[in-house]
């Protein structure tokens, strides 16, 4: 059965403003549009419910909207309401209830009594499906209606199970045809005409009205997608365009297409778009469903698209339904939420994905061409928690990676990508600013001014006073052809007159020089390396005047290449403009005025792809490896990272961390022209680049306490360069450059190679370039020593030699503290003659087993040579638990055949068995050789000799400053 309601109007509310109406039957729930600022609303709407049970109830309820909250009825209240059984309404004649007023409950302490607060004119009717339901709907009125009802001229909306007044779907009698109609009823009704007449004289709109639910249910075939975004686009309701999704952002790119277009081109039913992408990513089974209304807080256009995705690596093909819904679309704006259901794949009922579609106006184009922007967005919506999020959401980002990959790829050739040389054509720029003022015209533009008037009035003034006046006779001081002023107006007179006249000079004379030192304001040009780079001047804001006028007669001078360019003359201004790039000037007067240029920059390319193909064959000679030409979405997403233009493309790209205060894990990029660096921890963003040619130098630091055991690679940028990245920088030394510490790469050496290699070609002379290789290759070999050591760490102590063992008089615990990196180790490797000593805490590797590293400097007591030391040391407990062994693996350098062997020693600590408080010491070293020399024997002899004595010594001075100190002294 079907229930025909229509809402006429209500009179006498209690509630005013923002109102609207409920109607519920059994769980399906429809409402009216909200009326604002009236007492008696007039909603003229019909809705339709599918009844069930005859027992069910019509709860009508008037609703108060409090237009300062958002969201899903948050903001509504319950004001009154009125319950009307279905069964009065099948117990009437034809099953129709004529337009009647009902009178409304107001609830009180939950429950409703009945007051004075309002009434509703309905009109009822039930009826099976395929019943000409509007013959029989008005065969009688109510004898106490008193007022004509109004127009109906909505349109006709279906919702869940519901369909309302609100859709361009064929012709329904719900506006004047249908209040025509209920006229004429009125008046054969007051008029007792007989029943046939009626009858007889509803047939036409019996005729147009029957068959309105069919019409519905036919999937809006009479409906096409346009009209119902004109019907979307005209709705009272106001539209705003989301937010993002939190999820992140997949594509985000202007294209030269209107965005009515591209919207067509994307959701249109059967667009050769989808097919296409379906054809591309392989989806199969695509059934799109009909666009259809959808009532509620809003009404939205909707509907649902299944296919079946394509088998990945880790997924089989499995079903997905996607229901798409308009959140916006008025014209030029338009949003599109998809939530996507894959129950097939693993945990898929815990789960939807969500993608947000906005497509918004592009910037102006010069040719006068539409463009829009497409952003798409999306996020994951957990149905209930499930500990799988963080593996369902990588998954999902992964695969949405993927395919957005390939719908990025076909809208790049189903439309053209809007890039700047759309944005900024170079020719109409430059051809703005070809054309220059004549010289009458600047003339006129800089002479026209209350000084110069004031000036030629006083002179022609006082012309015109001395041909009139005789000649007066000598007087005073005065002699012939000496007149002077015979008053002080006079000289007063004169003395302005005389600084006029300069003024008047100086502007003649500042003009002259312009005139002469006319430049070019229509772009200069630079060339190297088959670049191509244009300068358009187009203004400049608050230059700094040296002028007591506080005016200035600006012009810029350009240096590209050691060709130089200057622009014309601007005569008297702070402002100039040159007919986008605004530039800060530098100096403490332009500073403080806050002075600045707009330029327009052109990059072009001469030679394609050859010049990115010439320059990467010259970095793979400086790093010494090959370099792969990154692809064009990971350049394109880099250039939009950083806001960089489409010509500069990624070198390479490196895990690293930054220090500060304390590690930033982020990334560290290389281009042909910046060195920049991205991370986002939590949320928290640190972004940052700068030129290579702001580097002054570039260090490299060996692993210490303070940079955990990792390799530091410090760039230390030119005094005043970099001040946009002055936030990422760690601190700021005497003479006020910035330094930039870098740590934790997964490969130091390849990574600092390269970043040196590439700065060397950008801002270093021959010279410095030959000491910074080998600094390079020197930091490259202390890093090998210090990496080979794992092999030797893992070797037996079998063929090792004993060259120290001892009774110690204090517990095993006592001389531990000289391997925790505490004050007692720190005192004792400095008295044994280690400069610089550092180490960092011990870090577990595997259960029981403790690794750490140590740095310093042999002083020449120790040895002539000096010599820098890098160990590896690992600490596990012995077999029985009641002692340690400590391996350690020395790598010397800067010493004579340092890069031939390393130096192994095992250090066995354990409880002694002569003494309850003492530990017994063994200490064994073996010389490990990576190379073979003549000196093998000796340079062994010489190696266990020296640790054998200097074992001695350490372990004596242990021993006395543990007796010597009092136990809370000897710890951290």
């Amino acid at each position: 059965m079907r229930l025909y309601v229509y809402v006429m109007e209500a009179h006498d509310l209690v509630v005013k403003d923002s109102c609207f109406v409920e109607l519920q039957v059994g769980k399906h729930k429809s409402k009216t549009r909200i009326l604002r600022n009236t007492n008696n609303p007039a909603w003229n709407e019909e809705f339709l419910f599918r009844v069930y049970d005859m027992n069910e109830e019509l709860l009508v309820s008037v609703f108060h909207q409090d237009d300062d909250s958002n969201g899903l009825f948050n903001g509504a209240e319950l004001v009154v309401r009125v319950r009307i059984p279905v069964g009065s309404v099948a117990a009437e004649n034809n099953s129709t209830l004529p337009p009647a007023w009902y009178s409304f409950e107001r609830p009180k302490s939950g429950k409703f009594i009945n007051t004075d607060c309002g009434k509703i004119l309905l009109t009822l009717s039930l009826h099976e499906k395929g019943h000409d339901a509007a013959a029989n709907d008005l065969p009688c009125l109510h004898s106490n209606i008193t007022e004509e009802p109004k127009e109906i001229d909505s349109p006709f909306v279906s919702s869940n199970g519901v369909l309302c007044s609100k859709s361009p779907c064929g012709k329904i009698p719900g506006g004047k045809q249908l209040m025509k109609a209920l006229r004429r009823r009125m008046d054969r009704l007051l008029h007792k005409n007989d029943e046939a007449s009626r009858t007889d004289d509803s047939s036409g709109l019996s005729s147009s009205v029957s068959d309105y639910e069919d019409c519905m249910e036919e999937q809006h075939s009479n409906c096409s997608f346009e009209k119902s975004l004109e019907m979307m686009q005209s709705s009272e309701s106001e539209q705003k365009m989301p937010e993002n999704l939190p999820g992140g952002i997949l594509i985000d790119q202007a294209y030269v297409v209107s965005p009515s277009d591209l919207n067509a081109s994307l959701f249109t039913p059967n667009s050769q778009f989808r097919r296409d992408l379906a054809e591309l990513q392989g989806t199969t089974d695509v059934h799109e469903g009909p666009w259809t209304w959808k009532s509620g807080e809003m009404s939205c256009l909707t509907r649902v698209v299944t296919y079946i995705n394509a088998a990945t690596k880790l997924v089989k093909a499995v079903k997905a339904t996607e229901e798409q819904t308009y959140l916006t679309a008025n014209g030029r704006e338009f949003a599109v939420l998809a939530s996507v259901c894959t129950p097939e794949v693993p945990y898929g009922s815990s789960f939807k994905v969500e993608l947000l579609y906005k497509i918004l106006p592009g910037p102006e184009l010069p040719s006068g061409e539409e463009s829009s922007r497409l952003v798409v967005s999306w996020e994951v919506n957990f149905l209930h928690s499930t500990l799988m999020k963080g593996m369902i959401e990588g998954g999902v980002r992964q695969g949405l990676k993927d395919s957005f990959e390939q719908f990025s790829i076909l809208m790049a050739q189903k439309f053209k990508v809007l890039d700047s040389t759309d944005l900024f054509d170079k020719d109409h720029i430059l051809a703005m600013q070809a054309g220059h003022q004549s010289d009458w015209e600047l003339a006129k533009e800089y002479f026209w001014n209350m000084t110069v008037v004031s000036t030629i009035f006083m002179v022609l003034y006082i012309m015109v006073h001395i041909l009139l006046c005789e000649p007066s006779k000598l007087q005073g001081l005065e002699f012939h052809g000496l007149d002077l002023p015979d008053s002080i107006g006079e000289f007063i007179t004169c003395g302005i007159l005389v600084l006029q006249l300069e003024r008047i000079y100086n502007m003649v004379q500042h003009f002259v020089q312009a005139r002469l030192q006319q430049g070019s304001d229509h772009g200069v040009k630079s060339q190297g390396d088959g670049w191509v780079l244009t300068v358009a001047l187009l203004e400049g804001t608050n230059l700094a005047s040296l002028d007591s006028s506080g005016f200035s007669d600006p012009y810029v001078v350009f240096t590209s290449n050691g060709k130089t360019r200057t622009s014309s003359v601007r005569l008297q201004t702070t402002d100039p403009q040159w007919n986008d790039m605004w530039v800060s000037l530098e100096g403490k007067l332009a500073q403080s005025s806050q002075s600045k240029l707009h330029l327009r920059i052109f990059l072009d390319n001469n030679k394609g792809h050859e010049t990115i193909k010439e320059y990467m064959t010259k970095m793979e000679k400086e790093v010494g490896k090959k370099l792969d030409l990154r692809s064009p979405h990971r350049n394109s997403t880099f250039q939009k990272l950083f806001g960089l233009p489409p010509e500069e493309f990624l070198v390479s790209d490196f895990t690293c961390a930054l220090k500060r205060k304390m590690p930033v894990q982020g990334r560290l990029f290389l281009s042909a022209r910046i060195v920049g660096f991205y991370a986002n921890l939590f949320g928290h963003k640190t972004k940052f680049f700068f030129l290579w040619e702001d580097i002054e130098d570039i260090q490299q630091h060996p692993p210490s306490l303070s940079s955990v055991g990792s390799p530091l690679l410090v760039i230390v940028l030119k005094k005043d360069r970099g001040i946009d990245a002055r936030h990422g920088a760690k601190c700021q030394d005497e003479e006020g450059r910035l330094r930039f510490y870098f740590q934790s790469f997964l490969s130091f050496s390849s990574a600092s190679r390269m970043i040196v290699g590439l700065w060397r070609t950008r801002a270093l002379s021959p010279d410095q370039k030959a000491q910074i290789a080998e600094d390079l290759d020197d930091h490259e070999e202390r890093s090998k020593m210090l990496e080979d050591t794992e092999s030797i760490l893992n070797l037996e102590d079998t063929k090792m030699s004993k060259v120290y063992t001892a009774e110690i008089p204090v517990n095993t615990k006592s001389l531990m503290e000289m391997f925790n990196g505490g004050k007692l180790e720190h005192k004792i490797m400095e008295k044994s003659g280690c400069l610089h000593y550092a180490t960092t805490a011990w870090e577990p590797i595997k259960p029981n087993i403790f690794e750490r590293r140590l740095s310093y400097r042999f002083n020449r007591n120790v040895s002539i040579f000096g010599g820098e030391v890098a160990c590896r040391q690992r600490k596990s407990p012995n077999a029985n638990g009641e002692g340690w062994i400590i391996d350690e693996v020395m790598a010397l350098y800067g010493v004579p055949f340092g890069n031939h062997f390393r130096v192994q020693l095992r250090y066995r600590i354990e409880k002694s068995a002569l003494a309850h408080n003492a530990c017994k010491c063994n200490v064994y070293v073996r010389v490990t050789w990576l190379k073979s020399t003549m000196f093998l024997e000796r340079i062994k002899h010489n190696i266990t000799g020296k640790f054998a004595h200097r074992l001695q010594d350490i372990f004596e001075m242990v021993e006395r400053e543990i007796l010597l100190t009092p136990q809370q002294d000897i710890g951290l």
